[in-house]
């Protein structure tokens, strides 16, 4: 459907993601397969806004332009974050590597080619971001004049609206730093329009005084206790609880040290940070007590609902069902653990294999392509820690001569049952294999059920998954390109194979653990030590594993994090929030909030697996596939490997070779400004560096 509409007073053309402001006729165009009834053909303003179904599908229209974090797409016209070739956030950071020689990941960033002549993943253009703040503006200063709506749900769609603008916005706050407010639609004729870029500060401000605004209209939760509050029907729409957690997550980014610190990232001397752009001026306590109470409100608002909000708990304290109530939490549609989410269709389809709306088609299918994996890291894998909450350390459970890591257990305890059989038991943390595919795992995770079934994940050299994708015959690492292990593990996270065909898209923007993380870290920062490790131990719990502090005193590592420590006790969180919030861009924005240039340039790795079988007395390699040759013929299901790490070569990262304070690292810590919006004149300021 197009919506043309002339320029008249109150309407605005601001041309899509360009902020140029012009007179001309603005071509509006919807996804028509979120209408219900579209009017066709070509309307004006006036015929969209004397019509309350016709508006009604104006609103989806903007829910339509809302930001999806799964890249699945390369239509002409699509935003610039959803096609596959231009990688997820994800892909920039210690977590996962993309291999493939066509990917965003390897030819702009791993290689630090990217400049302000290029698009971002996240594009301050090309993201349909200005396109949704323009729709939004529109409808708020229309409403008034659209029959058959009463007042209260007049109230609802500005509501909504104010909630997609301000969630558009932090989309680009949070890569790019302070924005030009847009706060109505413009004419292209007023006499002067403040167009320069607002303060970090006063960009955080103007997103949270939208939601101040909205969530005393909008309601709690869609809990399905009557007709038009059923969550099947209105599942992503914006809620009172969604706007509160996005207002908490705002002010955790205007708190944290990328604006609010003592100095600059860039060392303060650019016209950006000189402006409090892209840093505040100077740290202030009162930022981080201001997110604090966020985050209370939120909390206090939830128990006032009946806690309605919550994490999906397990059914049984078995290593399946944990990793099923993390799953089902994210991923079923009206989860009570989704405070926000987001969708470009209604099902997933195998119908045509480039265009489906999620990550199973573009490299995650169980019949290929592969080439836009996300290959998960050793780095993170090691994150995880056992099952019993435990803190990993390769280096003391992966000790010489213990061959398959601390009790032969690196993923899987092997033990033996009655008459000689071999049970086999998960040994790590259940998110591990709910976010990485590792070798011993099974094919699937009923969807129902939450058991696991079908054969194993053969991820060793020869083996029926890995094949030869990480090493050769010979042992030489070759880490190929275009597959699916190039890292020796396989992402999981989102792609959860034919069992998700049928199931709903949607992609998690805001999320109750999500909630409870930030909550923690922002008690820690302010100084409340002991209350933020009980949140962190409710998402812990949630996995059948104990509290932090006993986890840690249980350790064999040479060096522990101090849960009395304010720095310990934060970076744990980070790597709890890495664990839990995985594809979820969260990693990312604590990479950059954090200004943790180590984790820009420190090297990662792969993991190396060998199934071992004895020969006399000694174990030897055995390159060969379980399931392809050796389970038909009766033998036991392989129980021994050999690990070992490699440093990624395909494709190494250029800043890796840096120090973490280099300025060609620190000025990664926020995207260009597109050069063409730059020399255009209408006052942005470039960020550091580019």
């Amino acid at each position: 459907m197009k919506l043309h509409h002339k320029i008249v007073s109150g309407a605005v053309a601001l041309a899509v993601g360009n902020m140029a402001f012009t007179a001309c006729t603005d071509d509006v165009k919807f996804g028509d397969a979120f209408i219900e009834k579209a009017p066709g053909g070509t309307v004006t303003l006036d015929t969209v806004f004397n019509s309350a179904e016709y508006t009604k599908q104006f609103l989806v229209g903007c829910y339509v332009l809302q930001y999806y974090g799964l890249p699945f797409k390369n239509p002409t016209g699509s935003p610039w974050s959803q096609s596959y070739w231009n990688s997820k956030l994800d892909a920039f950071t210690d977590c996962y590597h993309q291999h493939f020689s066509g990917s965003q990941a390897y030819t702009k960033y791993y290689s630090n080619a990217l400049t302000a002549n290029d698009e971002a993943a996240i594009s301050y253009n090309n993201d349909k971001v200005w396109e949704a703040v323009h729709h939004c503006w529109l409808l708020i200063e229309n409403i008034d004049r659209v029959p058959g709506l009463t007042d209260a749900e007049k109230k609802s769609m500005v509501a909504q609206a104010k909630c997609i603008i301000a969630a558009r916005y932090f989309d680009l706050y949070s890569v790019y730093g302070g924005l030009p407010i847009v706060d109505h639609t413009y004419t292209g004729t007023e006499g002067s329009l403040n167009t320069r870029r607002a303060t970090a500060e006063n960009t955080a401000n103007f997103m949270v005084g939208l939601l101040d605004e909205a969530i005393p209209d909008l309601r709690w939760a869609y809990n399905g206790n009557t007709i038009d509050t059923d969550a099947t029907n209105n599942t992503g729409r914006w809620t009172a609880a969604g706007a509160m957690a996005l207002k908490a997550k705002i002010l955790l980014f205007n708190a944290s040290p990328l604006y609010n610190a003592d100095q600059g990232y860039y060392g303060g001397t650019s016209e950006a940070e000189k402006d409090s752009i892209v840093w505040h001026g100077g740290f202030k306590q009162e930022r981080w007590q201001r997110a604090l109470q966020a985050c209370q409100d939120f909390m206090a608002a939830n128990a006032a609902n009946g806690n309605y909000y919550q994490l999906n708990q397990a059914t049984a304290s078995t290593p399946d069902a944990y990793r099923q109530a993390y799953r089902m939490g994210y991923v079923q549609q009206g989860s009570r653990e989704i405070l926000h989410c987001t969708r470009v269709a209604g099902a997933t389809s195998k119908a045509a294999s480039y265009s489906w709306p999620t990550f199973v088609g573009p490299g995650f299918a169980s019949d290929g392509p592969y080439r836009h994996s996300y290959g998960p890291t050793q780095e993170y894998v090691d994150m995880f820690g056992w099952s019993d909450g435990t803190p990993f350390d390769w280096e003391g459970d992966m000790a010489a001569g213990n061959i398959n890591g601390e009790k032969g257990k690196l993923f899987f305890e092997y033990k033996k049952g009655r008459g000689g059989a071999v049970q086999r038991v998960a040994s790590r943390d259940p998110r591990l294999y709910e976010n990485a595919i590792v070798n011993g795992q099974s094919e699937r995770l009923n969807w129902t059920s939450g058991v696991s079934e079908g054969e194993l994940y053969e991820l060793w050299v020869g083996g029926y998954h890995e094949g030869f994708q990480v090493a050769d015959e010979t042992g030489r690492i070759v880490e190929q390109d275009t597959q699916r292990f190039p890292t020796g593990y396989g992402t999981i996270k989102y792609y959860l194979g034919t069992e998700y065909y049928g199931k709903f898209t949607q992609w998690v923007y805001l999320s109750y653990d999500e909630m409870l993380l930030m909550y923690a870290e922002c008690l820690a920062q302010c100084d409340q030590l002991n209350e933020a490790l009980k949140y962190v131990d409710e998402v812990r719990a949630r996995v059948g594993m104990k509290g932090l502090k006993v986890s840690i005193s249980k350790s064999k590592a040479a060096v522990k994090p101090d849960m009395n420590n304010k720095a310990d006790v934060i970076e744990e969180i980070l790597r709890e929030r890495a664990c839990e919030l995985g594809m979820s861009n969260n990693r990312y924005y604590d990479m950059i909030r954090y200004k943790r240039g180590d984790w820009m340039t420190k090297k990662l790795h792969g993991l190396l697996t060998y199934r071992l079988i004895q020969i006399g007395q000694n174990w030897e390699h055995n390159i060969r596939a379980y399931i392809g040759a050796d389970k038909p013929n009766g033998v036991a299901e392989p129980n021994r490997f050999e690990f070992s790490t490699f440093e990624l070569q395909n494709r190494s990262r250029v800043l890796w070779d840096y120090s973490p304070t280099d300025k060609e690292v620190l000025k990664w810590f926020l995207f260009p400004l597109p050069i063409t919006e730059i020399n255009k004149g209408y006052g942005l300021v470039q960020n550091p560096g580019w």
